[in-house]
């Protein structure tokens, strides 16, 4: 039984602790976080990352204008494919509980240069991907406060959010513990609510338009075109699970917890944003109108014509905790990535972001950086007249890509001898998910990245994949003329049986652990 807040901690508490620190010294490091998140919690920061009703409501109508009401069975699909890859993830954390997350584990199953490209992608796609889940927040709380609907409201609006996300996540692991395990409470009591009174009360549509594939939408390519460029919303909302490992050094004995929180997430984020979903299809009373652009915002119709002019506010509030837990937790999540690179000495102004916050034992420049990089691009957004989903869109492959980078490395470590050695294993079917994996998330990325739009200009057409590569592109040219692996003596690639002299330091010696 854990210990109370505040109070003293028991026998087994300190002996699970001296665990995990003689654990994480064997891998090289000592940790100067707090292991202040229970399992519990960690399954909750996972959850509101993943955010059923952030993911649902921020894309509902764009995936019911691309394929219909049966763009929900890529809620489905998508779940499957992302289970595949907390499998795998979950066998990685198992042994190297460090925090970060895919830069590590990265650095452990390949080595240095790799890890430098996996955590940069992922680190510039969760930056984007910050930015996305504010914007997208701001109609919300534009109309929970009365304002006007607009550009201006909305960057306002998303500011203020990074804002106090950032003053949370400043307060250290117990207020962010904290905060994710009332977001998680508030999110899935409120969908369920949500969705129960929508069902009973407003269903306008039977079940059997979630199979009609006929002239619901109009596509040059046919219902399979449409039905593959609606994928977004099921891809969008399967990446979260990974969090729990970025805080690996903020939970106790996470060799054991992480995994399951990872699976946890899948399992209970997707069957709510599932259950959302499908209250909302059956909830809208005439799909031509959305599919056309009349209703531009299905969701808020719902709402109002559900609840009414105070209740939809009530629902509000609850729409706003769910964006703000999950920037909460994506600002977590990024600001100990960016630490976990300047730890290793892998960054400009590694002394910096490495630096902790007396008394609150988390890292307070690496969470500058997690709020004031997304805010830069909400104001950017200013010159683009379809702002959220070209920055949903970018978030999205550059998440896929930095995912992939690891299931990648993975099964190259695998095939070169690998046996993961944690608490959780999949055993012989191991390398069966994660080639499965890696395919579905190759298959993933082509989709996100493939141009639908030939009537609008070959770059904006190739926006999202033209991204990444600029992304990619800078990213490998810092590598290539400031090598900053060189700078790092961590360990790396030792995941693998056989040494590898170029890319794998000798592991430090006692007195040298980070």
């Amino acid at each position: 039984m854990s210990h109370r807040l505040g109070d003293r901690p028991l026998p087994g508490d300190r002996r699970q602790h001296d665990a995990d620190a003689a654990a994480l010294a064997s891998l090289g490091y000592r940790s100067e976080f707090r292991r202040e998140m229970s399992p519990a919690a960690n399954f909750a920061l996972g959850f509101t990352y993943l955010s059923p009703v952030v993911g649902i409501y921020t894309l509902f109508a764009v995936g019911l204008v691309s394929g219909g009401p049966a763009m929900i069975w890529w809620l489905a699909i998508v779940g499957v494919g992302q289970l595949l890859v907390a499998l795998v993830f979950g066998e990685v954390v198992s042994q190297f509980p460090v925090a970060g997350g895919v830069y590590p584990w990265a650095r452990r199953l390949w080595g240095r240069r790799w890890a430098w490209m996996t955590g940069w992608i992922y680190l510039v796609a969760l930056l984007t991907t910050i930015a996305g889940v504010v914007y997208g927040s701001g109609p919300f709380l534009a109309q929970l406060l009365g304002f006007s609907p607009g550009t201006s409201s909305t960057i306002t609006c998303a500011l203020i959010l990074l804002a106090i996300a950032l003053a949370i996540n400043l307060m250290g692991t117990r207020w962010l513990a904290t905060a994710a395990v009332v977001g998680f409470t508030a999110e899935l009591l409120g969908a369920l609510a949500v969705g129960w009174w929508l069902l009973l009360t407003e269903r306008h549509q039977s079940l059997s338009v979630l199979f009609d594939t006929g002239d619901v939408v109009g596509h040059s390519g046919g219902y399979l075109s449409a039905f593959l460029a609606a994928a977004l919303i099921g891809i969008y909302q399967y990446y979260g699970f990974e969090a729990c490992g970025d805080v690996a050094e903020e939970v106790p004995d996470p060799s054991r917890q992480i995994p399951k929180a990872m699976r946890m997430t899948i399992y209970v984020g997707g069957a709510a944003a599932i259950f959302v979903c499908l209250a909302l299809l059956l909830a809208v009373s005439d799909y031509a109108r959305v599919i056309d652009g009349t209703d531009a915002d299905p969701v808020t119709t719902i709402l109002h014509e559900a609840f009414g002019e105070t209740g939809t506010k009530v629902v509000l509030v609850v729409v706003m905790l769910s964006f703000l837990s999950c920037a909460l937790s994506l600002m977590a999540a990024a600001s100990r990535l960016l630490y976990a690179y300047a730890r290793d000495d892998m960054v400009p102004g590694a002394r910096l972001f490495r630096t902790f916050l007396p008394g609150r034992h988390v890292p307070p420049y690496a969470m500058v950086v997690a709020a004031v990089a997304p805010a830069v691009i909400v104001l950017g957004s200013v010159f683009s007249t379809k702002a959220l989903t070209s920055i949903i869109s970018f978030a999205t492959l550059g998440i896929y890509l930095g995912f992939h980078m690891v299931t990648a490395a993975a099964l190259r470590a695998r095939l070169l001898g690998w046996v993961p050695s944690g608490p959780f294993t999949l055993g012989r079917w191991g390398l069966l998910v994660n080639a499965a994996a890696l395919a579905y998330g190759v298959l993933a990325m082509v989709n996100m990245a493939w141009p639908r739009s030939p009537g609008l200009p070959w770059y904006d057409n190739w926006l999202v994949a033209l991204s990444a590569a600029i992304g990619v592109g800078i990213g490998g040219l810092y590598l290539v003329l400031a090598r900053p692996h060189e700078r790092s003596d961590a360990v790396a690639g030792d995941a693998i049986p056989a040494p590898d002299d170029l890319d794998r330091p000798s592991p430090p010696a006692e007195g040298a652990i980070r």
